[in-house]
């Protein structure tokens, strides 16, 4: 295998694994976005406290997605 192919296996992998690594995150946000939800129909006067920690969650929940996208990035070099 020369250096192109190996180059090209090593850029598919990482594509692959950030893939993967975005699942986590996607299930992640729709937990918390569906867990808010059905905290406002129990209780709709704290609407707009549940709100503010539901971004706040899916801020977190995101930052792992990033931290995949960054990890494929540095160890592909």
């Amino acid at each position: 295998m020369d250096a192109t192919t190996a180059a090209g296996v090593v850029g598919n992998l990482a594509a692959i694994g950030y893939g993967l690594a975005a699942i986590g995150p996607g299930i992640g946000v729709g937990l918390v976005v569906s867990k808010t939800i059905e905290s406002i129909a129990r209780q709709p006067e704290l609407a707009g406290r549940l709100q503010s920690t539901m971004w706040l969650g899916i801020a977190f929940t995101e930052a792992l997605a990033l931290i995949g996208l960054a990890a494929g990035f540095v160890f592909a070099a």
